[in-house]
């Protein structure tokens, strides 16, 4: 039996994929772009964890050791999410919001969750804990996908399709703003409202809502001095250079002596606890200045090409699901990537976020991973 008869059978007896539509193969480009980055990040881990690992542990490899744990668990799953027919995850769109729902609130229970440097957004025991609020990003976008796929038209109205889409968004919003995570918060606006716009939501129902939630967000951060030292500092890093200022003129400074080409991969000298987070949130400043300008525009180029074939892919979609599905991942990835990269050449207000593929961490990277293994799914079906 032929594969075009096998498609057009099977097309006959599910009524799903129109015949317009037929396999492909996954996306190269996108693949090598994420296989570049995860390369790039374990190198990138093990330069900049090197000293910290020895000083904690007495291993240089400790943090890259676990790395690869994560990375080996990532695979596994975003296997398991590119071979599931990615159609059926749309009837799981709601039992994923009120479970991420039901995780936030867990952290934030005394002796569930686990406070680390004032922050309470883990939930787990020792060398084994997850974070809640990357995970609640994907099951929004889950959920938002599934949504906007059947309120067609109806989204370009305020009361009947923009607004009830909102209130779960500013839920999870506000379980992870309370954490605090001024980062993780802001990411999921974002990438909600890239949803709500290429569902053909009306600008000027999103300015209402901006304009509507933007200013009890402002004296939020103003009634906290630690998130208002932040704001501060990002205004003026250099006016308290020793204290709110630090992470970024730190940043900063290894940003700038890595010139055109580094200092070369594995001789920073910021790592050598100078720079605060140097594997995690602030691991792009180690890289430009190991592998300088060079190596910090080929991550940009490399997260700009992931998001060109990510869109390209949900633009072929085969239906509006698929289409909501690859837009959502590719915006939490490319989204948070430039928020980073923002935070570290102090364009941006320190948040707390990593860089996707690069930084360290289990659960961003297994995220990101099947974020990734999801638009390709979508992607095994294309226009003819």
């Amino acid at each position: 039996m032929s594969a075009s008869l096998s498609f057009k059978r099977r097309d006959a007896a599910h009524q799903i994929i129109p015949r317009a539509f037929v396999a492909a193969p996954p996306d190269l480009l996108l693949f090598a772009s994420v296989a570049s980055l995860v390369a790039i990040g374990l190198a990138m881990i093990f330069s900049a964890s090197s000293a910290q690992a020895y000083a904690d542990h007495h291993d240089t490899a400790y943090f890259l050791k676990r790395q690869l744990v994560y990375l080996a668990a990532g695979l596994v799953l975003a296997f398991g999410a590119y071979k599931i027919d990615y159609r059926k995850l749309r009837a799981l769109g709601p039992y994923a919001l009120v479970l991420c729902i039901a995780a936030l609130a867990a952290v934030l229970v005394p002796h569930v969750g686990v406070v680390v440097n004032g922050a309470r957004r883990w939930i787990g025991a020792g060398a084994v804990s997850l974070q809640p609020s990357e995970f609640a990003k994907l099951g929004l976008v889950l959920y938002l996908s599934a949504m906007l796929s059947l309120r067609g038209d109806r989204i370009t109205s305020l009361t009947r399709g923009l607004f009830p889409l909102c209130v779960p968004v500013l839920m999870v919003t506000m379980l992870v703003f309370i954490e605090p995570d001024m980062g993780t918060a802001s990411l999921i606006v974002f990438a909600s409202f890239a949803l709500f716009f290429a569902a053909g939501a009306r600008w000027e129902h999103l300015l209402a809502i901006v304009l509507v939630t933007v200013p009890p967000a402002v004296l939020a951060i103003l009634a906290s001095p630690y998130k208002r030292a932040r704001i501060f500092a990002f205004l003026d890093p250099w006016k308290d250079a020793q204290n709110t200022g630090f992470h970024i003129v730190q940043s900063l400074l290894a940003l700038g002596s890595g010139g055109l080409w580094g200092v070369g991969l594995g001789e920073s000298r910021a790592k050598f606890f100078y720079l605060p987070e140097q594997y995690t949130d602030f691991i792009f400043s180690v890289l430009g200045e190991e592998l300088g300008l060079i190596g910090t525009v080929t991550v940009v180029v490399l997260f700009l090409l992931f998001g060109y074939r990510a869109i390209r892919i949900a633009l072929a979609a085969p239906d509006r699901f698929g289409f909501f599905l690859a837009t959502g991942c590719a915006a939490l990835i490319v989204i948070q990537a430039f928020v980073n990269i923002g935070v570290v050449t102090s364009s941006w207000p320190v948040t707390g976020v990593p860089l996707p593929f690069i930084s360290f961490g289990g659960s961003s990277l297994i995220v990101s991973l099947v974020a990734t293994a999801l638009v390709l799914n979508v992607g095994r079906y294309r226009r003819v």
